[in-house]
């Protein structure tokens, strides 16, 4: 994030605060201090837990509500072959793993993947989860905690778990509720904000 955004952040960081408080990823002084003033996961353009690592920031795209590695412990990495996106309104425990990218077996420096990491809209990956490359949740999935999620599991509206990952139950479509935030950003950024970081980016 270049420095022009960051000084627009926090000369508008007191309203952010205001309409993102109480929601599941929440602007704060702490947060944006600990990131752009101290150096903690500084490349990312949502809140992050200074415990929590966060590499390739400009190839993971979130939807707007959520900030994955806001809870403490997460490891989320993408890169140029790798990309992750996560829907809006999803939610990401302690200590869960997104792999956005692999290393060949024959050679540990080169990484690669077959296509992106995405999570849907309205996910929820519980602690100690890992999601490996390559891999497609639908929405609404819930990944139970602790569990390796290694293929796709695209229909959504179910809980997955275990090691490898498989669906342990269906959830009914009619009985989930999507709410949403009264304003709406994407991590620090407006929607509109983030379409033009985003087209910055070219993710």
């Amino acid at each position: 994030m270049n420095w022009k955004l960051k000084l627009k952040l926090l000369w508008s960081l007191r309203r952010r605060i205001r309409q993102t408080k109480g929601t599941a990823a929440p602007i704060t002084f702490r947060s944006f201090f600990i990131q752009y003033v101290l150096g903690f996961n500084k490349s990312c353009y949502w809140p992050v837990h200074f415990s929590s690592r966060v590499l390739g920031a400009e190839y993971i795209r979130i939807g707007e509500g959520n900030a994955p590695g806001l809870s403490h412990g997460c490891y989320i990495f993408a890169n140029e072959v790798g990309r992750v996106s996560i829907g809006k309104y999803s939610i990401v425990a302690p200590n869960v793993c997104i792999a956005g990218f692999n290393h060949r077996l024959t050679d540990y420096t080169i990484t690669e993947a077959n296509g992106p990491l995405i999570i849907g809209d309205y996910c929820w990956l519980g602690a100690n989860a890992v999601v490996l490359p390559n891999v497609e949740l639908g929405d609404h999935t819930v990944v139970a905690a602790g569990a390796i999620v290694t293929k796709s599991f695209p229909q959504g509206y179910c809980v997955i778990g275990g090691n490898p990952a498989s669906v342990i139950k269906d959830i009914p479509k009619e009985e989930c509720v999507e709410r949403k935030n009264d304003f709406e950003y994407h991590g620090y950024l407006t929607k509109l904000e983030f379409e033009k970081f985003m087209e910055q980016l070219k993710v």
